[in-house]
């Protein structure tokens, strides 16, 4: 994925003028989805004992917010785990995300909230075409919201710094994955190295090679925006995928040209009977490396979280009732999210719909009857809302 971003000073000119129409509203980004069915067939192979083959319990491919994510809960109850990155050090630099109710109830689940909070605004309210703002802890509210704007590399940090050193390991590029007769999966590295692994967690993006391994289409597109963080400090990105990760960008003019070029963003929508399931017996994906989706409800990360705890949950109750339950404990994860994230993914997408009409009739409506008139905080963001059953530690 190549992308473009910095942090700016409130009061800098922002050098965001293609994501801007001729009516001055904020464009998102246009989506479009074509469905993918399974093309590949995962084949078991006898793998032989080795000396160079290292076993593992659960490894999981990633480092990103779900992997760690993922290796802080297993961590909370015990439970070990190995977090390949190939990259040499987290991927830090750049981006910053917004996290919403959901995803902050994970976050206090693990118990790292709290150092967060410390570093980075609340946001009370948000913009719609700037005529109508959406306030997120209004006065009658039994339960307001919370949202914060929060950088991508203090979240990482964060998260990283609660696990053991040891468990990371960078420069860990993935390069062939085969499926055993008796359930277990070879992970290759590029380096030469040779995993065995009991149960693999997929949490390598929207570019996850166990995804497409898995029968998962490949996926191309554009993301941009900007968010406060801090009262000196706004983010802005450009985001899109490209076969390599290219030279670093930072003339505006040159964003902008570049901007103008690129492709649409494509988001998965999970239709049933058409796309892969979660999982491959013990092979399974958490976050975007499943069910990517447009930033407009900012729920990618937070759903990522989600998929973390709710996936811990199960592989520990199902671990401590024997192997032969935790390929069911997997399955039913799968089955337990998708009603979950595929709404989501839609709703998402349709949002950004909405937002981007650029008929200036059409926008007319939209913002003086459709946002003013017929948008409610409460359904808006009532998939924030999710309860679940948190971590017995």
């Amino acid at each position: 994925m190549a992308m473009a971003s910095s942090h700016m000073h409130p009061n800098s000119p922002m050098p965001l003028p293609s994501l801007y129409n001729s009516q001055g509203r904020g464009v998102l980004q246009r989506s479009r989805y074509r469905a993918q069915p399974r093309t590949k067939t995962i084949r078991s192979v006898i793998i032989k004992a080795s000396a160079d083959v290292r076993k593992e319990y659960i490894v999981i491919v990633g480092a990103g917010i779900a992997g760690l994510a993922t290796a802080v809960s297993l961590h909370r109850l015990g439970i070990g785990s190995v977090v390949l990155e190939q990259a040499e050090s987290l991927r830090t630099g750049g981006t910053s995300l917004t996290l919403f109710k959901n995803g902050w109830r994970v976050l206090d689940s693990i118990d790292v909230a709290d150092n967060l909070r410390s570093q980075f605004l609340e946001i009370e309210g948000q913009c719609y075409t700037g005529i109508v703002k959406l306030t997120f802890r209004p006065p009658s509210s039994p339960s307001p919201e919370e949202v914060r704007a929060v950088e991508r590399r203090i979240l990482l940090e964060t998260l990283a710094n609660e696990l053991p050193p040891e468990i990371v390991r960078f420069s860990s590029m993935l390069a062939n994955i085969n499926s055993s007769e008796n359930g277990e999966t070879l992970l290759e590295l590029t380096d030469g190295t040779r995993l065995l692994a009991k149960i693999v967690i997929g949490c390598d993006g929207i570019r996850s090679p166990i995804a497409k391994w898995m029968g998962f289409s490949e996926l191309r597109g554009l993301r941009a925006g900007y968010v406060p963080i801090s009262p000196t400090k706004v983010y802005w990105f450009i985001c899109y995928n490209s076969p390599s990760p290219g030279p670093k960008i930072t003339d505006p003019l040159l964003l902008r040209e570049q901007a103008k070029e690129l492709t649409p963003l494509v988001d998965r929508w999970l239709w049933p009977g058409l796309s892969p399931p979660a999982s491959a017996g013990k092979v399974v994906l958490v976050g975007d490396a499943w069910h990517p989706m447009t930033p407009n409800l900012g729920q990618s990360s937070c759903c990522a979280l989600e998929d973390s705890i709710i996936l811990t949950r199960k592989l520990a109750d199902a671990i401590k009732s024997g192997p032969a339950s935790v390929e069911d404990a997997i399955r039913a994860y799968g089955e337990e999210r998708w009603p979950r994230v595929f709404p989501l993914t839609i709703r998402a997408n349709l949002v950004g719909s909405l937002l981007q009409w650029d008929n200036q009739l059409v926008c007319a409506v939209r913002n003086s009857i459709v946002i003013p008139k017929l948008v409610r905080l409460g359904p808006v963001l009532d998939h924030t809302n999710l309860e679940f059953e948190l971590l017995k530690v």
